[in-house]
C-alpha cells in the first residue's frame, strides 16, 4: 500500500472514530438535559416542606419551617408556608416576601402560634404560580411532626384567605 493511501485510510479511520465520539458526547449531553428536566418535573414546581421544628414560648409556639422550592425569581417562588388544622382551617401563615433562588432549601420562622399540644396540625408550602405542595408535615406538638403526602387540592380555598403576599421584592 502506498504511503498516500495509508495516510488517507488512517485519516478516515480517525475521522470516523472522532465523529462517533462526538455523537456519543452529544447524546450524553441530551441525557443530562433530559434528566435535569425530569428532576424539575419530579419536583413539580412545588414548595416541599422538608423539616419542621418549634420552640415553646410562654403561651404559644414559634415554628421554623424548611422549604425546598424551584424558585427562579419573582415569576416562580415559594410565597408562603402555613399551619392548618385537619379540617382545613388556617391557624397561621408566614408570608415570604422574596424568592430564594440561591438559598435552597431555606428555613424561615414564624409565630406566635397558639395551639394545644395535642392539636393535629398540617404544615405546607405554597408557590405563587402553582399553588400548594403535596409534601407536608403533619402531627402534634406532643408527638412531633412527620413528613407525608397530601392532595394539593386540600383546603385549596385558603389561597384566597388573608393574609396574602403584597408582592415580591426579588
Amino acid at each position: 500500500m502506498k504511503l498516500g493511501t495509508q495516510r488517507l485510510l488512517l485519516f478516515l479511520i480517525l475521522f470516523s472514530f472522532v465523529s462517533t465520539l462526538s455523537c456519543h458526547d452529544t447524546d450524553n449531553n441530551s441525557l443530562v438535559a433530559d434528566e435535569a428536566v425530569e428532576e424539575t418535573t419530579t419536583l413539580g414546581g412545588e414548595a416541599e416542606v422538608t423539616e419542621v421544628t418549634f420552640t415553646k414560648n410562654e403561651n404559644d409556639y414559634t415554628f421554623s419551617v424548611r422549604i425546598k422550592s424551584p424558585d427562579t425569581g419573582c415569576e416562580q417562588y415559594a410565597n408562603w408556608w402555613e399551619i392548618i388544622t385537619e379540617d382545613g382551617d388556617l391557624v397561621y401563615r408566614r408570608i415570604l416576601g422574596h424568592s430564594h433562588v440561591t438559598e435552597q432549601p431555606f428555613t424561615r420562622s414564624g409565630g406566635p402560634v397558639s395551639v394545644t399540644e395535642d392539636q393535629i396540625l398540617i404544615i405546607r408550602g405554597h408557590m405563587n404560580n402553582s399553588g400548594y405542595g403535596t409534601t407536608i408535615f403533619k402531627g402534634t406538638i406532643k408527638d412531633g411532626f412527620e413528613k407525608t403526602i397530601i392532595d394539593n387540592d386540600f383546603a385549596k380555598d385558603l389561597e384566597e384567605q388573608q393574609p396574602l403576599p403584597s408582592g415580591c421584592a426579588f
